[in-house]
């Protein structure tokens, strides 16, 4: 079994936040390789293959077994491990992706797991482990959007996961359904139930803007929400850019057209 590191943290800043971790001698974080925003001398970095866990409990196997599936949900093989080799306590810091909180998880004061969505990992106590966890329902996977490939995360230590805009935490009572766009699930406790259904109008999904499909929550437990998934930042931001020939989508139209003249746009 990894001894899990305790370490103190603290989070700065509203939209785009970064949190600082305070690590004593000898202790160490783990974190995605390029996660780092600054650290403190005396702080040794070592990119290794998958979280460090693995490879205290089963050596060289373990590790590449770890970085395999880390590889499966499209994150890198390697991470980083900072660990304090001074003589006093010695801090370093991870910085947020994207607009959004970054949100502290004790994992042994909720069973000692939690399922994640496969971008929303920043950081952890070193012994962590990571790893996947598939849907129980193929169709989960398949229609869900997000991807029907969930991050593990095990042990007894603090985690860090990052959500994109408000956050929203709920306890679901037992039996209580709670449904939910896909993007917008962050995470959850092993023990709510997770599927994906068919919106009940097709009309409803082909004009009403939503998808086809929709996650359900089903409770006990516990379940982490965001309000600004990347996934749909990244698709304003493409639809804002321009497309091809500096025109932005959409200018094409009449109403584009329009646009352009009154901006005294002849070409």
């Amino acid at each position: 079994m990894a001894v899990m590191h305790e370490i103190d943290y603290r989070i700065y800043g509203e939209e785009m936040q970064f949190v600082e971790v305070e690590l004593d001698p000898m202790e160490a974080a783990v974190a995605e390789a390029g996660g780092m925003m600054y650290m403190d001398d005396g702080i040794h970095m070592e990119t290794i293959f998958g979280d460090g866990s693995q490879q205290q409990r089963s050596g060289l196997l373990g590790a590449l077994m770890g970085a395999g599936k880390r590889l499966l949900t499209g994150e890198s093989l390697f991470m980083t491990i900072f660990q304090n080799r001074g003589h006093g306590k010695r801090r370093v810091a991870f910085g947020a992706p994207y607009p959004g909180k970054i949100i502290p998880v004790h994992l042994h004061e909720i069973g000692g797991e939690l399922l994640a969505q496969k971008d929303s990992f920043l950081c952890a106590a070193k012994g962590v482990s990571l790893g996947i966890a598939f849907t129980k329902r193929f169709g989960a996977g398949l229609f869900g959007g997000e991807g029907f490939i969930l991050q593990r995360l095990q042990g007894d230590g603090l985690a860090f996961i990052h959500a994109g805009g408000t956050i929203l935490q709920r306890d679901l009572a037992p039996g209580e359904l709670l449904r939910v766009d896909t993007g917008c699930i962050v995470a959850f406790q092993p023990s709510v139930a997770y599927d994906i259904q068919l919106v009940g109008g097709i009309k409803t999904a082909l004009f009403g803007g939503e998808g086809l499909f929709f996650a359900t929550l089903r409770g006990p437990g516990r379940v982490w929400l965001q309000s600004l998934p990347l996934s749909r930042l990244a698709g304003r931001i493409y639809a804002a850019a321009p497309q091809g020939g500096g025109r932005a989508r959409g200018e094409g139209s009449i109403l584009g057209g329009l646009g352009g003249l009154l901006d005294g746009d002849n070409s």
